[in-house]
């Protein structure tokens, strides 16, 4: 895709800890010679008093005054949108003020019919006054599963969004099935990765130096550190049953839950929390690990997740021991394991069987996951529609 306006409504701000799949994408193509104009997300969840929330207000009355701004060779519009959505007088009001604001910045950029890309189906109401070209919807999340969302209001209208959608795509299994009882044209597009950089960690370099100093074995586990995924009492399990491990994770707490309580965890000596690292600092945190982590919760959530850092992890070569989740049925090289006991073992045979070969293998293996061919795959599909 070359030469093309994009309208993206994403479900989070820009300028954020953790880039998500709506960054790497839209900063991809708009590198692609696209022109993208990206909405800021529209505080789908009810805001809470946390000192997260309560900032992050504060930022988007300040910024929601100002014209798109340039980042990442991205035009970013925060709008000034009531984070009530449940409320049938607020989704009124908000379907007239977000076509306003967005209409006015997308003639400013000198868009016409541009391709309407919603990470949320709430970008239904910018299809009259953009007047799309092609219209995707990408499901990313079952945001309406999370808490502090008007489960009943998004799910309607995300029935609406995605049955007039011309391209649906879904980043994991039970998405995808789910699409397909309200869309034709689903595109099942697991989250990828930036694999050639994340390869880099199989090299001689740099290691994070917090990482860096922490005692061998090191259990790694890299993104949000936020209760409503990562099964926090497991990982205090594991850190008591095996003193003699390290356990580091390394991301901000409570992005997406600010109640998320880590107490227990610093309470552990040999749990590590280094907070949070630029996207491009990843690969010397994993250049510093014997294992790699994803131990999320099961839950509704979570079953239709497909962690972003699976293909971070293995284009670095690290073994990964993961908690059951549906979306990894069948992803090679990660070792699933259910419980404590069953995790501690898995974490123990693979420090026991691990070698430079293998790492090589399972960097090999993950680079056809890259951006670069996800991007490719969704043009195609957007080609067969006449793009």
């Amino acid at each position: 895709m070359t030469g093309r306006d994009i309208v993206c409504v994403g479900f989070n701000d820009w300028e954020t800890e953790l880039w998500t799949n709506q960054h790497h994408l839209m900063a991809r193509l708009a590198g692609s010679g696209n022109r993208v104009l990206f909405i800021e997300s529209l505080g789908l969840r009810r805001p809470t008093v946390a000192g997260r929330d309560v900032s992050r207000m504060a930022r988007r009355l300040v910024r929601g005054l100002q014209p798109p701004r340039e980042r990442d060779g991205v035009h970013v519009l925060s709008p000034l949108v009531i984070p009530l959505h449940g409320n049938p007088t607020v989704r009124r009001l908000n379907a007239r003020i977000l076509p306003a604001l967005v209409g006015h910045a997308a003639r400013r950029l000198g868009m016409r019919q541009p391709i309407l890309w919603g990470y949320v189906p709430q970008a239904e109401v910018l299809l009259d006054v953009l007047d799309p070209s092609l219209v995707v919807y990408h499901c990313v999340d079952d945001i309406a599963t999370q808490e502090g969302i008007d489960t009943a209001s998004f799910q309607a209208a995300e029935a609406r969004y995605a049955g007039r959608a011309d391209l649906v795509l879904a980043s994991a299994p039970r998405l995808a099935e789910r699409m397909r009882t309200l869309s034709d044209n689903v595109l099942y597009a697991p989250n990828v990765a930036d694999t050639a950089a994340f390869a880099a960690a199989l090299d001689e370099g740099r290691i994070d130096e917090p990482l860096g100093a922490l005692p061998h074995p090191r259990l790694v586990f890299t993104g949000a550190i936020a209760e409503k995924k990562l099964d926090l009492p497991l990982l205090a399990q594991i850190a008591r049953a095996r003193r003699d491990w390290t356990i580091a994770l390394v991301g901000p707490v409570g992005l997406g839950d600010p109640h998320t309580d880590v107490a227990a965890l610093e309470a552990e000596p040999n749990v590590h929390l280094l907070g949070a690292r630029r996207y491009e600092e990843l690969p010397a945190v994993l250049r510093g690990a014997d294992i790699t982590l994803i131990p999320y919760r099961a839950s509704e959530l979570t079953a239709s997740i497909f962690p972003m850092k699976v293909y971070e992890y293995l284009a670095a070569g690290r073994p990964v021991v993961s908690t059951p989740l549906p979306a990894l049925e069948g992803v090679a090289e990660i070792t699933v394991a259910d419980g404590a006991a069953a995790f501690i073992s898995a974490i123990e045979r693979e420090l026991a069987e691990d070698t430079p070969e293998r790492r090589t293998a399972r960097s090999a293996a993950a680079a056809r996951n890259s951006w670069d061919a996800r991007l490719e795959e969704i043009g195609t599909a957007l080609e067969r529609l006449g793009a």
